[in-house]
């Protein structure tokens, strides 16, 4: 099962990345060895390699292969990197970013899907990921700032607090829009000046805050 799993991941870089002009080799590299269908159901296995999102439960999703790749090679990590995470899901990208740099605070709404993510992340040996509940528009002040900032859910407007905990020469990015459709940005900090870039269209499940849910 498990070499069959990998002919997938490889045609997944070959088709679905490089194919589409990603060439990080950190990224690649990062992709080739986490292994995406550890992190969903085992009905959904079959599926894990498709160029799709795939539900995970309580409405969220993981994302398609490429928006994770993308979002990982616009941050440009280089290994000693701390990082905030909002949005944990099944741990997937979580896995991705500790892979790709020193440490990771990754922030999970849904206390189950968190837990389960820890799970998955320690039996796969991550011991620099941490992991907590909490609204991630809040981001995690008590370990800021930080070095990137990936929000894996879309907002109308950037969350005032997590520009605050960027670091300088910093990158936050976001899926900024509405329902029906957003554009996926990235944010960098330069010299306390914010830079905007947008990277691609996509569609994320909605940012939501405790105070405004």
């Amino acid at each position: 099962m498990s070499i069959g799993f990998s002919v997938y991941r490889e045609k997944m870089i070959q088709n679905q990345l490089i194919g589409r002009g990603i060439s990080d080799k950190r990224v690649l590299d990062a992709m080739m060895k986490v292994e995406r269908h550890r992190f969903v159901d085992e009905a959904l296995q079959p599926r894990a390699y498709n160029d799709c999102a795939l539900p995970i439960g309580y409405g969220q999703t993981i994302s398609q292969p490429y928006i994770v790749a993308l979002t990982l090679e616009n941050l440009k990590l280089k290994g000693d990197e701390k990082v905030l995470e909002i949005g944990t899901g099944s741990g997937y990208q979580t896995a991705l970013l500790a892979e790709l740099s020193g440490s990771v605070f990754s922030i999970e709404r849904i206390s189950q899907l968190a837990s389960q993510a820890r799970n998955r992340l320690d039996e796969l040996g991550y011991i620099n990921v941490a992991i907590r509940v909490s609204d991630g528009t809040l981001g995690w002040k008590e370990f800021a700032p930080f070095d990137a900032i990936v929000v894996s859910a879309a907002s109308k407007k950037i969350p005032e607090r997590l520009l605050e905990q960027l670091s300088i020469s910093g990158k936050l990015i976001i899926p900024i829009g509405g329902s029906f459709g957003q554009k996926l940005k990235i944010f960098e900090n330069e010299n306390n000046k914010i830079e905007e870039k947008t990277i691609c269209n996509c569609i994320f499940v909605p940012l939501i805050s405790e105070k405004n849910s």
